[in-house]
């Protein structure tokens, strides 16, 4: 992770570098207030100043990006098994009751349509550009250990 923390970039080294950034994975993960962090991460402003620090200055991207490259790197990135949580995409209140004309709603159903038969035979393959193989014992060393599913 070191590599890709602005140290010393926003001033002298925090000695609680560790704490801030545990504090922060904390808070996403609990889904609580900011104020509602425990003092053993330090001062919920402080953590959530370093936060807004580091989610400026892109910290958080450069720190996925490096991770996923060294996982590539040893062979253990399948990004087909990337998916969202349907708890952060959320629609506008506006989006619920939208009006199409029937050409629109056909030529979209049909896109839809398309796409599935396209995704169904489609052959799942890492970013290598190999196509993953099962193992003895029906795993084939993805994150889910469902063999079935990436055949």
């Amino acid at each position: 992770m070191e590599p890709y923390l602005p140290i010393g970039e926003y001033g002298p080294y925090p000695t609680k570098l560790r704490e801030q950034f545990e504090g922060v994975v904390w808070k996403f993960r609990s889904g609580a207030q900011w104020r509602e962090m425990p003092a053993e991460f330090g001062a919920w402003p402080t953590v959530y100043n370093r936060f807004r620090q580091w989610r400026d200055a892109g910290v958080f991207e450069n720190l996925l990006e490096g991770l996923i490259a060294k996982a590539a790197e040893r062979g253990e990135v399948d990004l087909s098994l990337v998916s969202v949580d349907s708890t952060t995409a959320r629609a506008h209140h506006d989006a619920a009751g939208m009006r199409l004309d029937p050409e629109t709603l056909d030529a979209l159903e049909k896109a839809a349509e398309e796409e599935r038969t396209r995704s169904k035979g489609a052959t799942a393959r890492n970013k290598s550009g190999t196509t993953p193989t099962s193992r003895p014992g029906g795993s084939n060393g993805d994150a889910s250990g469902d063999a079935a599913s990436s055949a």
